[in-house]
């Protein structure tokens, strides 16, 4: 690969060096917003709500705010759904092709959400800036250069006649650049795979075949996928099969939960670079490896907003209050917690992700994922993020020694009207005493959140464990139609799917005994 290694031994002039300061960054937002208006002025939406006047404005970051509401899914759905019908010009010029499907983690039916060329050029522009970054380390460039294996859902996407659909992973590796075909694995037969079982035995059995230096995926099936082939072939570690492999890009959750398991995985460390990649597009990587959190992509096709995450803007379910006031990165801070809104060259406006970030770096506009608008627990003022979750199970299982990896929280009814919180954890062996684990992660959560402390006094007046085999967890994913690279199990649960989870875990216990 003569061509890549070319651009890989010119990456150090590539304009990734250097902070981008929350000024300079706010420049490149507002260069962004105005070419993003101008070029959808004459679309129905952009024709609904005025864009052609937003072009003069001395302040178009605010005007904009003024003549389109924030939304989420729901509100950009009549517009999209116009798209679907094959109706051209409607969020974005011309007809939307192709649909990213989420995996609808926070609410019951998946979203389709518009993919067009524009955002398969800036993602896969995103894609190599991260490679870029990561040439800049100390990794042996000769590694990068290896195989890239990319876990993602099927390139056999569906087509009912007007539009293709399918995982944003399986859309954009049907579209990958022809330089960037012959290193990627799996092979194209692969990739097509659409049963998530069968496609992780076919890629145990090509493993042998594959150099792989660079590897890509969602940690608890990137997990999988190794211990397969750790037990295929029966080998100790990962590195006996893949000595080059030297980098995991991981995101979609946290890695917090599974690294001591994936580092147990390898024959030696290797480095982890953390990637924010949706399926309305791609935001933010870790260009350092030091940070703590990523650089969000300031001129990659998407304006964003910052909305504090608060009761004045937001509902205990998570719901957005009236149309709030955005800050932009002149006017936020690193000690708040934000709902991050966008605005997109796949014809999404002011559309509320279902992300809550804070600012890790200010300095160089890094964020940090903190959890879900829809995945806390606020029964009576606790505030308990994912972030919360993440932190407290870790810190736990340090102090007991074990791994607790898989888990989600329910909020549930005490007596005399007042509130507990249910956790399922996974864990597969019967030396644990869910008591044990109780009262230490109570512990832990009451010094990492004031307000969870405070309510445990009032309000939160108990909290339960219950251990369960982290296979429940994929099981229920399977029942869900769930199954598969691009889903991840929601680490709250709430009305319909808490009960179909309650469900699940009734007919599990009933097989046992049979």
């Amino acid at each position: 690969m003569p061509i890549l290694k070319n651009i890989l031994d010119k990456s150090f002039k590539i304009s990734l060096k250097g902070n981008v300061s929350a000024k300079r960054g706010h420049s490149m937002q507002l260069r962004t917003l105005k070419k993003l208006i101008a070029k959808a002025q004459y679309t129905e939406f952009g024709k609904a709500h005025h864009f052609n006047r937003l072009l003069d404005s001395a302040n178009i970051d605010k005007d904009f705010a003024k003549l389109v509401p924030a939304g989420d899914y729901l509100s950009m759905l009549p517009w999209w759904d116009r798209c679907k019908t094959g109706e051209p010009n409607v969020t974005w010029p011309g007809k939307i092709d192709f649909f990213a499907v989420s995996s609808g983690s926070t609410d019951n039916s998946s979203k389709y959400i518009p993919f067009t060329r524009e955002m398969n050029k800036a993602i896969h522009r995103a894609s190599l800036r991260q490679i870029f970054a990561i040439a800049k380390t100390d990794v042996p460039k000769d590694h990068i250069m290896k195989n890239w294996l990319m876990i993602g859902g099927s390139t056999d996407l569906e087509y009912n006649g007007i539009y293709h659909s399918g995982d944003l992973s399986g859309i954009t590796t049907s579209h990958i650049p022809l330089m960037l075909q012959r290193i990627s694995k799996p092979e194209p037969v692969i990739k097509q795979e659409r049963n998530w079982q069968e496609k992780i035995e076919k890629m145990t059995r090509e493993a042998v075949n594959w150099d792989v230096g660079i590897i890509a995926g969602v940690p608890a099936w990137i997990q999988m996928l190794m211990e397969n082939i750790l037990e295929h072939y029966k080998i100790s570690n990962i590195h006996e099969i893949w000595p080059n492999l030297e980098v995991y890009i991981h995101g979609g959750v946290s890695i917090k939960p599974y690294k001591k398991g994936l580092d147990k995985l390898m024959g030696r460390p290797i480095k982890y670079f953390e990637t924010y990649l949706a399926s309305e597009g791609f935001i933010a990587f870790q260009n350092r490896e030091s940070a703590s959190g990523m650089r969000l992509l300031l001129r990659n096709g998407i304006y964003y907003e910052f909305i504090p995450f608060n009761s004045k803007n937001f509902t205990d379910d998570g719901n957005l209050i009236g149309n709030p006031m955005s800050c932009n990165l002149l006017e936020v801070d690193e000690n708040t917690d934000y709902a991050l809104a966008i605005s997109t060259c796949a014809g999404a406006w002011r559309y509320l992700i279902g992300d809550v970030i804070r600012f890790s770096n200010l300095k160089n506009c890094e964020i940090e994922i903190v959890g879900r608008t829809k995945h806390f627990l606020s029964l009576c003022g606790e505030h308990l993020s994912v972030d919360n979750m993440n932190k407290g199970l870790e810190l736990t299982g340090d102090e007991l020694g074990v791994q607790l990896i898989e888990y989600t929280v329910a909020g549930i009814p005490h007596k005399d009207g007042l509130f507990a919180h249910q956790w399922y954890i996974g864990y597969d062996a019967h030396n644990l005493d869910p008591e044990l684990v109780k009262t230490t992660l109570d512990k832990h959560l009451k010094v990492l959140n004031d307000d969870y402390r405070v309510e445990r006094s009032a309000a939160l007046k108990d909290i339960y464990v219950e251990l369960i085999p982290n296979e429940t967890f994929i099981s229920w994913l399977k029942s869900q139609g769930k199954f598969g690279s691009q889903n991840k199990f929601p680490r709250v649960l709430k009305n319909e799917k808490l009960e179909s989870w309650k469900n699940h875990l009734q007919t599990s216990e009933l097989q046992k005994t049979i």
